[in-house]
């Protein structure tokens, strides 16, 4: 399983969004993915359509009850499961900071299930507090979501600081492996100078012993787009909110580069560009995606006009879930034909 902590201390930069929809391009391919809520905003658990108050269990049971990983965990999506948060999580630095190692009690938590997920992915709180340093102790690597602007730049040092001190003192193996550009505008001269000063920064630490030696801004950015704002309000994925817009478009591809460099013996045609519905054994409906009126200038965008049922739709209501009804992490409950294993499924 290959560990992924997505972090940034600056909040807006497209964490949430980013996780969520990497995380649904990789188990759309039949990759086993499972995503870990580590923000008291619970702002993942709610993108992925849940209501944070009614949920019980999650991340804040495993760090202060030493509650078993898998019995926390619940199937959302095939081949995508969710480690939930809620407001509680807020209370947990305090609750632990006497407790001998702290830092690592989520990467012993995990231990048992490595071996039974493809990913983790981990939704970092905009802090550089002690739930971030759990997910640092227990990933492989680090992809930074980053909003090309002047003070996300003197942000990224800082935070590249953080990660070089649990390198040292926590978690070795710990490597920046990705930056991820979000909300990326090539039309503004603000965003390549920013592009350009990470590019040889990062150039210039190559051959040294720095964490971030080999880290490199992904090729594919996420540009401006309305549909990835709207999609969290209706508890949806960008492939199942609008599978045709920029968006989906970019977090597609950026899930594919990914899942080449962890996997790099994996054919290429892995990640198909297939949509949720179809995966589900839903009927697949004709894209009735909106002109992107963020996209650059220079990829116009031909989709036809969305219908007017469609602009009119209110957000879908986050339903009450108990739980009884909630399906929690025994990997063994889930439905026969999402339950091939690593080894049995050629696209991994």
């Amino acid at each position: 399983m290959r560990t992924i902590a997505v972090l940034n201390q600056k909040g807006g930069v497209g964490k949430t969004t980013s996780v969520v929809n990497i995380a649904a391009a990789l188990a759309a391919s039949g990759s086993r993915v499972v995503v870990l809520d580590f923000d008291p905003q619970a702002h993942l658990t709610i993108h992925l359509g849940l209501e944070p108050q009614i949920i019980e269990s999650g991340s804040y049971k495993v760090l202060t009850q030493s509650a078993e990983f898998e019995q926390q965990i619940m199937l959302m999506r095939p081949n995508l499961w969710l480690l939930p948060a809620n407001i509680n999580l807020v209370g947990a630095e305090s609750e632990l900071v006497s407790v001998v190692g702290r830092e690592t009690i989520l990467r012993e938590a995990m231990l048992q299930s490595r071996d039974k997920f493809d990913y983790c992915l981990i939704d970092c709180s905009p802090s550089l507090g002690l739930l971030t340093l759990n997910a640092m102790a227990a990933s492989d690597d680090v992809l930074i979501p980053l909003q090309p602007h002047f003070l996300a730049l003197r942000g990224f040092g800082k935070l590249l600081q953080t990660v070089e001190l649990v390198n040292k003192r926590i978690n070795p193996n710990l490597t920046v492996k990705w930056v991820l550009l979000c909300m990326f505008d090539g039309r503004a001269s603000l965003t390549n100078e920013v592009k350009d000063d990470i590019e040889q920064f990062l150039k210039n630490a190559q051959g040294t012993d720095c964490p971030w030696s080999e880290a490199h801004i992904l090729p594919v950015h996420i540009r401006r787009n309305i549909k990835l704002a709207e999609a969290p309000s209706y508890g949806k994925t960008i492939f199942e909110y609008e599978e045709n817009c920029h968006g989906a478009e970019d977090y597609r591809k950026v899930a594919e580069l990914i899942h080449a460099q962890c996997y790099p013996s994996a054919p290429a045609e892995t990640l198909q560009t297939v949509a949720f519905d179809e995966i589900q054994g839903q009927p697949t409906t004709p894209s009735t995606a909106s002109p992107e009126p963020d996209s650059q200038a220079e990829q116009p965008d031909t989709q036809p006009a969305e219908a007017d049922e469609n602009q009119n739709q209110p957000p879908i209501e986050i339903k009450s879930i108990s739980p009884d009804q909630q399906q929690q992490g025994d990997l063994d409950e889930q439905p026969s034909e999402f339950t091939q294993t690593t080894s049995e499924n050629p696209n991994i």
